[in-house]
């Protein structure tokens, strides 16, 4: 069984994926990818580019969040997210403690690259997971300072 930032790892790893397909990171993260769920087979690993082209083409031939041929892009980019998410969770409980360790290193290093290139859609949340009460605020060139002091 995954431990809660694992879990949020994997679920990283699909939104990476949707929020990748595409973009000018694909090839680059697409090929990292399947490198790493492969696991040093040759022949997995082209089994599992060929399904990172499948979700790309999917994804395309899909639209941006609704605007599809039948508005269906919000759906096919969240069912591909948990597709990814599952593949990775699959990946990660295969392997022991210092493997998945290693993995879990190399899957935060190809996230934090590609998230460099890629913006999250619609400028959503990503890569976030909160244990808590927690405020979020989005936007490019935001400043915000919160005080909890008496302080004005």
């Amino acid at each position: 069984m995954l431990d809660e930032a694992t879990v949020a790892l994997a679920a990283a790893v699909g939104s990476g994926v949707v929020q990748a397909a595409g973009t000018d990171a694909w090839l680059a993260f697409r090929s990292r990818l399947a490198r790493l769920l492969g696991r040093g087979d040759r022949r997995q690993e082209t089994v599992q580019s060929e399904r990172l082209d499948r979700t790309a083409a999917e994804l395309a031939a899909a639209g941006q969040e609704g605007d599809g041929p039948e508005g269906r892009g919000s759906e096919e980019r969240s069912r591909h997210g948990a597709a990814w998410r599952t593949r990775t969770e699959d990946l990660l409980e295969q392997l022991g403690p210092d493997e998945r360790a290693a993995v879990a290193a190399e899957l935060r290093a190809l996230l934090d690259e590609v998230a460099q290139v890629v913006r999250p859609v619609g400028g959503g949340v990503a890569r976030n997971v909160f244990f808590g009460p927690a405020a979020v605020q989005s936007g490019d060139g935001n400043v915000q300072v919160n005080r909890f002091d008496s302080r004005p």
